[in-house]
């Protein structure tokens, strides 16, 4: 039995944050207050120590030799980044097994609204771009998937959960695109020696998945230790290889279900016959039980869910933190206005999210649902496709992600970024606004 201060803990601290954390929309709270802590930083009177504070080094010296000798700028968006593009290529995996990409005919309508609200940011950016900042065309085609479904969540029952699985279902493809375009679009020069090193431990995770091995850690040293570090040394992104080392993870368990629960119910018989001893502390029989029950638990979740469902927290509470306070500070201290604007990146960069990103999907839901295609959604009304549309535009960490991959050049970057905080703004207030209010104009699509 639990002591008074012992109860008074639990109920007063450890459950509120445990809840929270169970929260669908607590990820894209802390995000954002990551970024108010960023541009606080930025802008006060320690803005020289918290920008050259990421820039410090940190790596290896061999015989004088400097061997992943990189900036812990690059470590968190080359290293910690990598673990955020993991989960996503893991939860990837699991949609396309069991989730909602398993069955393609329930998915053309957001898989093809993902792809024209990549293409239509795009052609705005391009459009105005041209020359060295052309090369910013992929800034504007992501959108933010802690944030969105965050502001998603926020409206509660006000929305049915059909809603929230079309953006989720178009959030996963647009990361999926995402991975894609940096793939093809955001590399530096490549190392085939060190690619086809990576491919061989890539090779390795494959066939012993094929062969029936679950464990975790197998699978995190090769992943770590040869796919990822291989790839970080060949000129590919590393977030790439995050993404391919998920789809190979073994997505079956090593105890089926019906034998889980056979096994289950004997050890809990066993359990309850033993005679309790009445002490705080249980028998040596008792521990041994729960220690089976422990160990075919684990044996019956598949090794592809217990490490997305391990390391989200990491990532929505860590990892993504972190990198927003070191990507999102945009400093104006002494910068002139007509700066920001000298070139039409930041202006690309904001019309592609806020007008590309809810134009394109609205374009594809019309084309697709007119042309009979695919069938249209009851739910799915012009309120609520604008809606999830400008919801979408919230591009911030994807976005930010891909700017630091174009630019190198401080001032362009700094447009680029507020760009995207300018459209993830207005686009997260319209998005909730039209989601948030049912008047007489929220009428299906294509009936008015």
């Amino acid at each position: 039995m639990k002591k008074g201060y012992q109860k008074k803990f639990s109920n007063g601290l450890a459950l509120p944050i445990q809840h929270f954390i169970n929260q669908e929309k607590s990820g894209g709270i802390v995000l954002g207050i990551s970024i108010v802590v960023a541009m606080i930083l930025a802008n006060s009177p320690w803005h020289e120590a918290y920008f050259s504070f990421f820039e410090q080094k940190i790596g290896l010296i061999f015989n004088g030799s400097p061997i992943l000798y990189y900036s812990l700028h690059h470590w968190i968006n080359d290293g910690l980044m990598s673990m955020f593009f993991f989960v996503v290529g893991l939860e990837l995996k699991r949609e396309f097994i069991g989730g909602e990409l398993a069955d393609i005919r329930n998915t053309i309508l957001p898989i093809g609204a993902a792809i024209s609200g990549m293409l239509f940011p795009a052609a705005i950016y391009l459009a105005l771009n041209t020359g060295e900042t052309a090369g910013g065309w992929g800034i504007p085609m992501a959108t933010d998937i802690a944030f969105s479904l965050a502001i998603l969540y926020l409206l509660g029952n006000k929305i049915p959960l059909s809603i929230k699985i079309f953006l989720t279902t178009l959030a996963i493809v647009d990361d999926l695109g995402a991975v894609i375009v940096i793939a093809f679009f955001y590399t530096s020069e490549i190392s085939l020696a060190n690619i086809g090193i990576g491919v061989c431990f890539l090779l390795i995770m494959f066939a012993a998945n094929k062969l029936g091995i679950k464990s975790v850690v197998f699978y995190g040293i090769v992943g770590i230790g040869g796919v990822w570090l291989a790839f970080l040394m060949s000129g590919i992104h590393a977030t790439i290889a995050a993404v391919l080392a998920a789809l190979v993870i073994p997505a079956d368990s090593r105890l089926p279900e019906t034998d889980y629960i056979a096994h289950a119910g004997k050890l809990l018989k066993r359990f309850k016959g033993i005679k309790p001893n009445n002490v705080s502390t249980l028998e040596h029989e008792q521990v041994e039980v729960i220690d089976s029950i422990i160990g075919r638990s684990k044996d019956a979740i598949p090794p592809l869910q217990r490490l997305e469902n391990a390391m989200h927290p990491l990532v929505s509470f860590v990892i993504m933190p972190v990198f927003a306070i070191a990507n999102s500070g945009i400093s104006f201290i002494d910068i002139n206005v007509a700066d920001i604007f000298s070139t039409n990146i930041a202006a690309g960069t904001m019309l592609g999210l806020l007008i590309g990103k809810p134009a394109g999907i609205m374009f594809a839901t019309l084309i697709l649902t007119k042309t009979g295609i695919t069938d249209r959604p009851a739910f799915l009304t012009t309120r609520r496709i604008a809606g999830i549309g400008f919801l979408a535009s919230i591009g911030f960490t994807m976005s930010v992600f891909i700017s630091t991959l174009t630019f190198n050049d401080a001032g362009y970057l700094l447009q680029a970024k507020t760009g995207i905080f300018m459209a993830s703004a207005a686009g997260a207030v319209i998005g909730y606004k039209l989601l948030n209010e049912r008047t007489r104009h929220d009428i299906p699509l294509l009936q008015q």
